[in-house]
């Protein structure tokens, strides 16, 4: 696994943040920190899973622990979303509330 490349794809989604780590020096270490942090992670879900189901496919399992992995990480890493557009309905809870909303007769 690319944790590095991936963690700076992550990175990449929040120029901000990017930037001022860039500016500051403090990007590679941050990349690195959270690459480990991620390989620790993808580590733990697989072990998690491998116990859970036991016949599992092994690549199944290290595909599904990435996913897990990533998803912990996105939690972790902070946001650039302002305030109005963390407020912003995405299109899937937008459909779900209308649904919930339209009558059904």
């Amino acid at each position: 696994m690319h944790y590095k490349t991936i963690i700076l794809e992550m990175l990449e989604q929040r120029p901000k943040m990017r930037e001022e780590l860039r500016q500051s020096r403090k990007l590679l270490p941050t990349l690195e920190f959270y690459a480990s942090e991620l390989k620790d992670s993808h580590e733990a879900w697989k072990e998690r899973l491998q116990q859970a189901k036991p016949q599992s496919d092994p690549s199944q399992i290290a595909s599904e622990a990435m996913e897990l992995a990533l998803k912990d990480m996105e939690d972790r890493l902070p946001s650039e979303l302002n305030q109005n557009e963390s407020e912003a309905l995405s299109l899937d809870q937008a459909m779900v509330h209308i649904s919930r909303h339209t009558s059904r007769g």
